[in-house]
């Protein structure tokens, strides 16, 4: 089984939608469930332990999302992966990251500071206990402190289903060795440092470096090209 539930307890204070989402799109993104797999949702109601409404919603959240494609007359599967779509996906986060961390860079306070360096101390930890799960979901955190403090609703919402789309990608820069892994350490602690010292231009590098370094990572399929060369 790829996954079990978590105990209702854990889940009280959200939605039985929210909670299935939140299982299933971890499960995608950890390659639990594979590109190509069928969503049937009796099935996962069965494996969560909840009703089929839940399910349904969840696995339409995750269509919204680009993680799921529904396929007529067969129900919805797993999206499959797509360096071309990957490509679309870095160069539109490139855009609205770029305005949101020079609007942060601007209007960066001592609290943000603080919270963005706690996440990533928690993400360090458990990147280097091989925690991917938890190095992930640290990982979001800190970069979400950075876009919040931007101050700007709609960046956010923006922001969040591309983030989402390429989260399945992500797994790969979050192992525990590896030169593009510490490098992409790196490149987080570089994109807060200019946040704290009001340095929008310096932290617009940052982030462009940050997203450059998916290169690296998918040589073979993007054939030696940058992930931003069209």
């Amino acid at each position: 089984m790829w996954f079990t539930l978590a105990p209702v307890a854990a889940v009280r204070h959200r939605t039985m939608a929210e909670a299935a989402l939140e299982r299933l799109r971890e499960s995608i993104i950890l390659g639990e469930l594979p590109p190509g797999t069928p969503l049937r949702l009796e099935d996962l109601a069965h494996r969560l332990g909840m009703s089929i409404s839940p399910i349904r919603e969840a696995v339409r959240q995750l269509e919204a999302l680009g993680l799921a494609e529904h396929v007529p007359h067969h129900g919805a599967k797993v999206m499959s992966l797509d360096v071309e779509e990957l490509r679309e996906l870095f160069s539109i986060r490139l855009a609205v990251e770029t305005m949101a961390v020079r609007r942060a860079a601007e209007r960066f306070g001592d609290a943000d500071e603080e919270r963005a360096r706690a996440h990533l101390a928690a993400y360090d930890d458990a990147r280097h206990r091989a925690d991917t799960l938890g190095a992930m979901r640290e990982h979001t955190a800190f970069h979400f402190t950075l876009y919040e403090a931007a101050q700007s609703g709609w960046l956010l919402r923006l922001i969040r289903p591309c983030w989402d789309s390429c989260e399945r990608y992500r797994p790969v820069l979050l192992a525990d060795r590896g030169a593009l892994q510490d490098r992409h350490e790196e490149l987080d602690v570089e994109l807060l440092s200019a946040c704290a010292a009001h340095d929008p231009d310096r932290a617009a590098a940052a982030l462009r470096a940050h997203l450059e370094l998916a290169t690296g990572i998918y040589t073979v399929e993007l054939k030696g090209r940058s992930i931003f060369a069209f």
